[in-house]
């Protein structure tokens, strides 16, 4: 049996929850005194630090929202001087305005940790050769899978995402055998072997970690068969940390979460109340070793369950299910985070359409698709074509400035996007997840 930290990762309960309780604790005392949103927001329910004694009192805490990181923008909720920081990470939000994380060089260390702990999941280790086509930049999967390569000492190639053919030549010439990249990604590289007629028995793969997007059990599966490896599942969020925060081991059976850095809770999404292990609710998660964007009890709006049995792999950490849905109206688009309501500020700014739009969202060859029905107005409708066609240029342009994906626009006749009495639809989510 393979680990990177048996340590931590075979901790006993007992062991664990007093690991857990301790690093809860001062992190508790970490964001009262030095973060002013925090320091209010306890103050408002009555609790001080002193208040804070063991796990069970976690749900006296006040829960934390990808709005209160927008409403703090931008380095608000950093628990350190700007001057500790030494690297900043953003994801999108929903009025185009990021929502930004920092990492102090401790949090860059357990970045690489929990990382590391990933890869030897899925068999990784100083022999292997890593190839990382998860996008570099201010996404957190191209940086936080790097990392976690090197901590465990294998060769890595940063390649990035694109550019399909050339990293299939690199994969077959340098001798990788451990992919990082987004599952769509995977299956259609799958399908550029095939038409480039390179046999899977000519590559040295033997793994990969997948993450970034939805995915079912049934595209694992295919992507397993067609590049005959070990498909593993990777699951984070740049608010908690990035990619990490929980994975697979070889028996696929859930996914491990990184316990003595971060606490997991399931709520009911209405209520707010914790759920027992085993019910289906929202994710919370309350980071316990992180200095410069502590979070506490933060809503991830994934909808997931939580095992506590011993896994067969010997870890003794709680799993997570595969995550089944989303408890708000966020979609993930080729690993980004699309908002509805992006699209509307977006129209509206423009201000040249129907305030009517449908967003319809597929998988085709693999890779997800955007298209973006929008309204016209009765005057726009007996416009000429060349006008239609140019503002059509105009919106996807602005959309791709802000959404950071690419598209396609198609300004439909007026009161062709149904309409409702209740909640407009605004998504036909196609893909097959």
């Amino acid at each position: 049996m393979q680990y990177w930290n048996p340590t931590y990762e075979c901790m006993s309960r007992d062991e664990m929850t007093r690991v857990q309780t301790e690093r809860l604790i001062n992190t508790v005392k970490r964001v009262y005194f030095n973060v002013p949103f925090y320091r209010n927001k306890m103050q408002q329910a009555g609790i001080e630090p002193g208040d804070i004694k063991s796990l069970e009192d976690l749900k006296k805490l006040p829960f934390t929202t990808k709005q209160d990181l927008r409403d703090n923008y931008p380095y608000g909720l950093f628990a350190v001087p700007l001057s500790e920081i030494v690297r900043i990470h953003a994801s999108s939000g929903t009025t185009g305005k990021q929502t930004v994380v920092g990492y102090t060089r401790k949090d860059l260390d357990t970045w690489a940790e929990v990382m590391a702990r990933t890869y030897t999941n899925a068999g990784g280790s100083k022999e292997s050769v890593i190839q990382v086509a998860y996008g570099y930049g201010l996404f957190t999967g191209g940086l936080g899978a790097h990392y976690g390569a090197e901590r465990i000492g294998a060769s890595v190639i940063p390649i990035s995402g694109g550019n399909t053919k050339r990293q299939l030549q690199i994969m077959k010439d340098f001798g990788t055998t451990l992919l990082a990249c987004t599952p769509s990604y995977a299956l259609f590289m799958a399908e550029e072997m095939e038409e480039l007629g390179i046999k899977k028995n000519e590559l040295k793969l033997r793994a990969g970690v997948f993450g970034a997007e939805p995915w079912s059990e049934s595209m694992r599966k295919e992507i397993e068969e067609r590049l005959g490896i070990l498909a593993i599942d990777i699951y984070g969020l740049s608010e908690i940390i990035g990619p990490g925060v929980a994975c697979d081991c070889y028996l696929k059976n859930g996914m491990h979460i990184q316990e003595d850095h971060f606490i997991p809770e399931i709520i009911d999404p209405e209520t707010q109340e914790v759920l027992p292990y085993g019910s289906k609710g929202e994710l919370v998660f309350t980071t316990i070793t992180k200095e410069g964007l502590p979070l506490i009890r933060y809503r991830t709006r994934d909808i997931s369950t939580l095992n506590n049995e011993v896994c067969g792999c010997g870890r003794t950490s709680v799993r997570m299910s595969k995550v089944s849905g989303r408890s708000d109206d966020m979609l993930i688009i080729r690993g980004v985070n699309v908002f509805p309501s992006q699209i509307e500020s977006v129209l509206l700014e423009i201000g040249e359409t129907a305030p009517h739009y449908l967003l319809i969202v597929d998988r085709v060859d693999n890779l997800d698709s955007l298209e973006i029905w929008v309204e016209m107005t009765q005057n726009m409708f007996s416009d000429e074509v060349k006008r239609i066609e140019d503002l059509e240029r105009h919106i996807k342009k602005e959309i791709e400035g802000t959404l950071g994906i690419n598209a396609k626009v198609k300004l439909v006749e007026p009161k062709t996007i149904e309409r409702s009495e209740g909640k407009a639809k605004r998504v036909i989510d196609k893909r097959k997840i």
